[in-house]
């Protein structure tokens, strides 16, 4: 008989993958998280510009 510790390959690899796909996942939520803030401080910025009379060239 041959011990194949706690949880057998099978559910062992289920797990792995799970936990890989979960991290990809939070990954990605955070990095589009961090892609909105970004958009909106660039907007902000634009806006005080807007508002204060500055122009840096770039009206199309």
């Amino acid at each position: 008989m041959g011990s194949r510790g706690i949880v057998p390959d099978k559910w062992s690899m289920r797990i792995l993958w799970a936990c890989a796909i979960g991290s990809a996942v939070s990954l990605y939520m955070v990095a589009v998280e961090r892609q909105a803030q970004n958009r909106q401080r660039m907007l902000a910025e634009e806006l005080k510009a807007m508002e204060s009379g500055e122009s840096n060239g770039e009206d199309g």
